[in-house]
């Protein structure tokens, strides 16, 4: 699925949108450039999961843990990654095993230890269509 944004806005209501709709147990991965919205689309879905503390991006401490919302959220940015061995050092394999809802920013870097199961999201501008305007490809991803 492809949908098209053309606001901070529209942006944050996809995510609610998508997080209203997530289930325990379900990994989500963000991709896109820097500046491209991955936090504002991770605030909605955030806020569609019902978690209402402020959701930063967790650069400097790999995950966030939220416990507010109808399911626990783990928000991962593994960007500074320096090897995906640090993965182990925080538990990821209980995250993602677990009853709450993942969503992984730059999970490209990460990609040999993704769940075969996810839920893939890739972030995209487009200058030709407008600063604010973002092209959102929602795609599941099946297999090991």
């Amino acid at each position: 699925m492809v949908r098209e944004t053309y606001s901070e806005q529209e942006t944050f209501e996809l995510g609610k949108e998508i997080g209203e709709h997530a289930k325990g147990g379900e990994v989500f991965t963000l991709e896109g450039d820097l500046g491209v919205g991955k936090t504002v689309f991770t605030k909605g879905f955030a806020y569609g999961l019902g978690v209402r503390d402020d959701v930063v991006s967790p650069t400097f401490t790999i995950v966030q843990e939220y416990e507010d919302g109808r399911l626990p959220f783990y928000h991962f940015d593994v960007y500074r990654i320096g090897a995906v061995e640090e993965m182990d050092e925080i538990g990821y394999e209980d995250y993602i095993q677990g009853e709450g809802v993942c969503l992984i920013e730059w999970a490209n870097l990460i990609e040999e230890i993704l769940p075969g199961e996810r839920t893939q999201i890739v972030i995209e501008k487009d200058l030709e269509k407008g600063f604010d305007y973002r092209k959102i490809t929602i795609s599941q991803v099946e297999g090991s």
